[in-house]
Parts: C-alpha cells; structure tokens; sequence
C-alpha cells in the first residue's frame, strides 16, 4: 500500500493541475446536481420492532384521523387571580381569541375549550388546540407570525396566554456562529503550528471542499434514497473534523521530509506513502463507527452514520489527491520563512528538543506514577455516568422564560402532571366478538391498575375494528412512574387477548420516547462490540501487534465514560450549569451517548494511527522500544495536540447556542475529544508502551503468517527507494537503556 500510495502522491504532484481541475468539476458537479435535485423529503422517524411503531402504523392504516401528522399547538390562557375563565369577560376573550387563531394560515381546525372540556376543575385554565394541515417544518412565517399575534393580543387586562406544540418549535439555525469560531479558532491553531499561512489554509480548503461534496451528493440524492436534511448534521460535523486531520498530518508529514532535505515531489510522494497509509486506515475505523449506527435498526440513525462514512470517505481521497497537488501549488510557501532561509537538510532540525519528545522522556521515566493518576481522574470524572438518565427533550426541559415551558407548567398545575404527556392505547377489535365490549374491558383493566389520573370511553373508526382510548398519567412524560405505568398497561396485552381476543397497544410520543430511548439503550453494547471488535482487527493489521490495539480500544472507552460522567454532572445534576448556560437540568438526550462514541472513536483512531504509526516505523527501523516512543511524539506529538485542538474548538463552538441538546452534544464532543487526545492519547499511550517495552510490538508467528502486511510504516517502500535488498534483523539497545 505504501509503495502505491507514494507513486500516487508523486503523481498528483506533477499534475496537480489536473487534480485540482477535476476535484472542482466535482464540486461544481455535484453542487448543480444539489440545486436541481428535487427537495429532500421530511425526517420520517421509525422504529422498527417496537411496540410504539407497531401501534402506529396500525393506525395510520385504520384511523387516519388518530394518526394526522398536521402540526399542533396547545394555546393555554388562564384568568387573572380571583377571576373565572368561565365569567363573561373570560369567556368573552377565550371567543376572541379561538376565532383569531382560526383565521390563520394552513390552520385546519380549532377546538374551543367549551366545548371539548378543556377548561381547568377550578374554572381558572383553559386550552384551545389547533391543527394545522401540514407538519411544523412546513409552516410559513405568516402561519407562526399569525399564532404569535393571537396570543399577544389575548394578553391584556390580566390574561396570561402562553402556547405550547410543535408549531411553535423555535428553529435551530445551524451552520452559523458555531462555525465560523470553530474554523476561526482552527486557521490559528493551525498558522501556530505550521508558521505559514499557505500551509495553514491547505488543510481548511481541502475540508471545505471534501465537505462541499460530501453534503452536495447528500442533497442530489434526498429524494432518491430518502435522505432529509437532518442526514446532512452528522455527515458536515465528523467530516469537516476528520478532513482537517487527515490533511493536517500529511502536509506535516511533507515537511518532516522536506527537512531531511528530500526535493518537494519526493517529499510528497513519501508523505502520502507513509503518512498517506495511515491516513486510509484511520479513515477505515471511522467509517466502520459510522456504519455500525446501522444495528441500532432506526432508519434515520442508519442513513445519517451511511451518509457521514461517505463524507469521511471523500475526505480520504481528496487527503491523498488533492492534498499532494496543492503541495505542487504552493512550493516552498508550505514551509515557514525560517524554514525557508536555512540549508537544504536542516530545515526543522529535531537536534533541539521539542515539546513532545520533552513530555515523551518525563513519562517514560515515570510511567506509573503518570498512568495512575490518568486513569484514576477519568475513573472519577465517569462516576456520574453511572446514574445516567435517557429521554428525548419535551417542552418540560425548555428554558423556564420561554412560552413553551410556561405553557407545560400551566397545563401540570391546572390538568395534572400527566396531561403533557398522555399515552394512546390502540385496541385492535376484529378479532373480538364483542368489539365495544373489549375496548370497555381494556379500559377497566386500565383503571384498576390505579396509575392512571383518567382513562378516557374508546373512539371507534368508521369500520368500528379499531379503538382509541387516550389514558393520562399522574406523573409527568419524564418521570420514571409514567414509564413503569406504559409497561403495566404493556403487561395487561395478554389477559385481554385471552379474555375478548383484542389485542391492545401502547403508543403516544411519551410510549415512543420511551421505546427509542431502550431501543438505543439495548443497542448500545453491541454496537461498541462491532466497532471496537473491527477496529481492533483493523488496528492489528497496522501495528502487526495484538496489545497496542488492545490498549486503543481499552483507553477510547475509558475517555468515552469520562466524558459521559461529565455530561451527566453538567446536564442531569446541574453542576456548572450557570457557567454552560444550562436553562433546566434533565434527561440525557437518548441519541447523545451512541452518537458520542461513532464520532469519538473515529477521532480518537485517527489520534491513536497518527501518534503510534511514527513509534512502529521507528521501531521497525531499528530504534529501541523506549526511543520509539520519543520519536513519535517528537514527530507526531504537535500535529495530534494541534488536531485536537481544532476539533474541541470547533465542538465548543456548539455549547453556545441556545438549544440545551446542541449545548449538550457540543460539550460531550469536546470533552471527549479532550480526554481522549491529552490524557489518553498522550498520557496513558506512552506511559503503557513503556511499561511493555519490545513486548508491546508482540504477535504471535501464527498470527503473523495469516495477517496481510499492509505495510503502512512503508518499510518495502524504504528499501525500494534505497534499491537494497531487505537487512538483517536489526539490533536494538537493551530496554535498560537511559532515554
């Protein structure tokens, strides 16, 4: 692989004209492509195998009605202290303001609370529900701005209005201020690190390009493989961050040669051979976390991890393509000035000893002391993690100011915890004898369980072989009593299939939110067994030993409680809450731990490739266990803390938006990726590579004669630019040495 990847980079080098013209066409291609594809359609959330879905889709072939897709909100007015909604003046406001919100647009109807008994026991609260025609991600402005003018407007004289429901979801505007400080902060970092402006901007133009496509080949095909926009979140955010790594490291690799005083095309032919194989393998692992998403069996978890492994697919080919060209382009603008000034051979000299190599020395002088205090922080950082709590966010975990969250403590005090998140029992009668007798029984059996605050008579479609019976909690949509009260009702399935030959099912948002956080819950083990088992394998084949891959996956999993621990102090207990802008602690978002560790485990294989790949040719080549280690962080030890950096950055940019799930998924990112490269990566690595000495490089003959040699430390490219036949075994020092 190495031998091919260094004729490759040699090649785009000489014609980097051409390989920069043809990756443009790409994107310009596949941009057209984007802007006259049809639109993608809505997010269509399923969850196969489940009881929710099953009861759902149930429904929408029998009782259209019950399953109406029309976006809703719940607009609640409540009378001034000492007065009744039901007096005159109230009553006379409640008409104002159901008429005002049936005047608006792509509304379909408004129930007034009158008549469909929505009025509070003390007479002082009461809710009109509107419905709209089409799903919140399809109302206009006008439709939102006319909802938002109703309640203003009822809201004199005392009145206190506020609304709840989808249609009044605020929109998450991505793509904006998080960014641009994440790609500000990285042009930095990267200008520090490289000394020159040109260097510093080729691994932003080639992240910018591979994402481009990446998203624009997203958008052509939308509507051909039902790809929604949201498919594209996953796929810009681990693509732009693993772009940026895989470009980073070779164009550092191109200057490492360069220094050693090798002509530019040779510098880069090598850089894409050695650094280049790395690259592949790395971009392997991530690929294999992303499309491992897919056991999770929900189709929209499936096609954002496929679409995303594509995107990070395209960034290794333009790593090892475009890359190399713009190298050609840029000449000796890739090095700093100073660089530029000194001889031939001495650019970069490592003879003064750098930051890496400095820490590389103090741990392996120290390897117990370091690795104990490693391991016992994170060990306690990911204490927390142990109580972790899933959900999916309701408008009770809206921020307390805003009219949503206002609307659902209105709705508890007056109705009852449980009447914002009421579960929907769907009775299926064709079976019975006495289909009105078994919708009946189901209710009794509902009520006598004595968890239910009401159980409201079965509704009947128009072919009377399906009823709907609509049972509210006494505790709120979050709490742990509604979920034991959804399995009780879940138990009693049998008894009644038994006693009238109708079969009953749960559903409702609390019952889906419920079954999509076990679902995740239960596929969460065996999707950390795929990924890490294969990057395990893919690990071995790279570093031709079975302990450095098994010390990987043993210190990503580690980093990965640690930054779940943290989550879950700063997002469920509140700690730091003040500092992070955290309006209201709760749940854990179910989807943040396994979307957490697809994109984590991708960074912290492009880390742990990066770092070692350096200490295994080192070895390889005939440096000592103990020198190998030093080698690597003299070589790889800026380009992983400069890549990490860029990545918290750009992940820390999300914590400030006003969203408590974005803040929650860009502080886990960040933390993560802190842990993982600083204490794991730079810590714990080599602190246990020196503690195993030459036996960390250890595989068994039999293994090693089935393995494939991939090559990627380029050792049969060494010797085929030497032109030498293979050496003998070479001498290492004694692992006594002093380093």
């Amino acid at each position: 692989m190495a031998t091919f990847l260094y004729r490759l980079g040699r090649r785009a080098f000489r014609r980097r004209g051409v390989v920069a013209l043809l990756w443009v066409a790409v994107l310009v291609g596949v941009g057209v492509a984007a802007s006259t594809a049809p639109a993608p359609p809505e997010d269509s959330f399923a969850m196969p195998g489940t009881e929710s879905q099953e009861a759902f889709d149930l429904l929408d072939e029998r009782f259209p009605a019950a399953a109406a897709e029309g976006a809703t909100a719940r607009v609640v007015i409540r009378a001034p202290e000492g007065r009744k909604i039901s007096d005159p003046i109230g009553k006379a406001r409640v008409d104002e303001l159901v008429t005002a919100l049936g005047d608006g647009p792509q509304v379909a109807s408004v129930a007034d609370p009158f008549k469909a008994d929505a009025v509070s026991k003390d007479g002082t609260t009461a809710y009109a529900s509107v419905t709209y025609k089409v799903n919140s991600m399809e109302l206009t402005d006008q439709a939102r701005d006319s909802l938002t003018a109703a309640t203003d407007d009822a809201r004199s004289d005392g009145f206190t209005v506020e609304t709840g429901g989808d249609a009044v979801m605020a929109e998450q505007e991505m793509g904006g201020t998080a960014e641009l400080i994440g790609i500000g902060v990285a042009a930095v970092v990267l200008l520090l690190t490289f000394g020159s402006l040109v260097a510093a901007g080729m691994p932003l133009l080639s992240a910018i390009i591979g994402v481009g496509i990446g998203i624009s080949g997203i958008g052509a095909l939308g509507s051909t493989l039902e790809l929604s926009a949201t498919t594209s979140t996953l796929a810009m955010m681990i693509g732009l961050a693993v772009a940026i790594d895989y470009a980073l490291f070779i164009v550092s690799r191109y200057r490492a040669e360069i220094a050693e005083g090798r002509a530019h095309e040779e510098a880069a032919g090598r850089a894409v051979g050695t650094a280049g194989s790395a690259v592949v393998f790395a971009g392997l692992t991530v690929v294999v976390a992303l499309a491992g998403l897919a056991v999770v069996n929900i189709p929209i978890l499936t096609k954002m991890g496929l679409a995303a492994a594509a995107t990070v697919g395209i960034a290794v080919l333009i790593a090892l393509t475009l890359t190399p060209a713009l190298l050609g382009f840029a000449g000796k603008k890739a090095l700093s000035r100073k660089d530029r000034k000194a001889p031939a051979g001495q650019r970069e000299a490592f003879a003064k000893p750098k930051l890496g190599a400095r820490w590389a020395r103090f741990v392996l002088r120290r390897p117990v002391t370091v690795l104990f205090t490693a391991v016992l922080g994170l060990g306690v950082v990911a204490v927390p993690a142990a109580s972790m709590e899933l959900g999916l966010p309701d408008e009770g975990s809206s921020a307390p100011d805003s009219t949503q969250r206002k609307a659902y403590d209105m709705l508890s005090e007056s109705f009852g915890a449980g009447f914002n998140g009421p579960l929907m029992v769907t009775v299926d009668t064709r079976s019975a004898n006495d289909p009105e007798a078994a919708a009946e029984a189901v209710g009794k059996e509902i009520t006598g369980l004595g968890e239910a605050a009401a159980v409201t008579p079965a509704n009947f479609n128009e072919a009377g072989d399906t009823a709907v019976l609509t049972v509210v909690p006494k505790t709120g949509p979050s709490d742990a009593a509604t979920e034991s009260l959804v399995k009780d009702i879940r138990a009693l399935s049998g008894d009644v299939e038994a006693e009238t030959g109708a079969t009953m099912l749960v559903t409702g948002m609390t019952a889906m939110t419920i079954d999509f956080s076990q679902t995740l819950d239960d596929a969460l083990i065996p999707y950390l067994v795929l990924v890490v088992g294969l990057a395990f394998l893919l690990l071995m084949l790279v570093f031709r030993s079975v302990l450095v891959p098994l010390k990987a996956a043993l210190g990503f999993l580690l980093s990965v409680a640690a930054a779940l621990g943290a989550v879950v102090a700063v997002f469920q207990w509140g700690w730091l809450a003040g500092v992070f802008g955290v309006d209201q602690p709760g749940p854990i978002m179910s989807m943040m731990p396994i979307f957490m560790i697809g994109v984590v485990f991708g960074l912290a294989m492009d880390y742990e490739v990066f770092l070692v790949t350096r200490m295994r040719e080192a070895y390889v080549h005939g440096s000592s266990a103990a020198e190998s280690v030093i080698t690597g962080f003299a070589h790889g030890g800026r380009v992983v803390a400069a890549a990490a950096i860029i990545m918290i950055s750009v992940f820390s940019g999300f914590i400030m938006e006003n969203d408590d799930m974005i803040k929650m998924m860009g502080f886990g990112l960040a933390i993560a990726v802190l842990f993982d490269a600083f204490v794991v990566r730079m810590a714990i690595v080599p602190a246990v590579l020196a503690l195993l000495g030459t036996k960390a490089w250890w595989l068994p003959k039999w293994l090693d004669r089935l393995l494939p040699n991939v090559d990627v430390e380029g050792e049969k490219l060494h010797k085929e630019l030497r032109g030498t036949a293979a050496p003998a075994e070479p001498v290492r020092e004694p692992e006594t040495a002093r380093v």
